[in-house]
């Protein structure tokens, strides 16, 4: 009886991979303050074997999503000679900012499934469409603001930045904007071979406004009524020390 319940614990505990990940940040950290200009992660670490190395190739994928949020995206036309809003399309969550790097491109790195299973590439990554009018072309939309936020470096897509030497150890750089938003941006790195995930590790980098950034965007959330009074008074403060400017300039 002892035997037979040995057993079937040994079948019922999962088996431990025989690829790990052992990762390393440069920093888990990033605070934003008035002079903000962006910030460098490096992200580097070791693959963990209990075995010799497999003959297929590994390749390592990282991705960096910062905080989802709902939005709307618009489609303008010019009509009487202004620019007008007329289609539009509600998404129901997408990252506020998305890189991706990969010791390959990531169609050869990871199979479809696994993409649309851990949904890694950026359109994966786009939740699916909430609302949108009968026959709008949705695909059109998300292309527009995938490529707006490409252009924004808002995503980032890196094949070949991730760099593994001897099938052990690998590093990439993600390079986050000056417009980013603050929250917890979950970094997750997959390790492939044939396309297929043998392991995969999660973390989070912790952004947040510091300072007077801080406490203007909490006086914002938490008191808009005084925060409304106090940027009215900033403007009337401004505005008459650049008349008095002015007339001084005059004399």
């Amino acid at each position: 009886m002892v035997r037979i319940l040995l057993l079937a614990l040994c079948f019922a505990l999962p088996a431990s991979a025989a690829e790990e990940v052992v990762l390393g940040l440069s920093r888990d950290r990033v605070s934003i303050t008035a002079f903000f200009d962006g910030s460098e992660i490096l992200v580097f670490g070791a693959v963990k074997r209990d075995e010799p190395i497999p003959e297929e190739r590994l390749e390592v994928i990282i991705t960096v999503e910062g905080p989802r949020e709902p939005l709307v995206i618009r489609r303008k036309e010019r009509r009487f000679g202004i620019w007008v809003n007329t289609e539009s399309v509600e998404v129901a969550s997408a990252p506020s900012f998305y890189a991706v790097a990969s010791t390959a491109p990531l169609v050869v790195a990871m199979s479809e499934e696994e993409d649309l299973r851990s949904r890694v590439s950026i359109y994966n990554a786009i939740r699916t469409v909430s609302a949108a009018p009968e026959g709008t072309d949705t695909a059109r939309f998300i292309d527009a603001l995938v490529r707006i936020r490409l252009r924004e470096g808002l995503y980032q897509r890196r094949p070949y930045h991730v760099v593994l030497d001897e099938q052990t150890l690998f590093r990439t750089s993600v390079q986050l904007p000056a417009n980013i938003s603050e929250g917890g941006y979950e970094t997750r790195i997959f390790l492939t071979r044939q396309g297929e995930i043998v392991h995969q590790f999660k973390t989070v980098i912790d952004v947040q406004k510091v300072g007077l950034e801080r406490f203007l965007f909490s006086l914002s959330r938490e008191q808009p009524f005084v925060y409304g009074i106090m940027a009215v008074g900033i403007a009337l403060v401004a505005g008459w020390g650049a008349s008095a400017g002015f007339a001084l300039l005059r004399r």
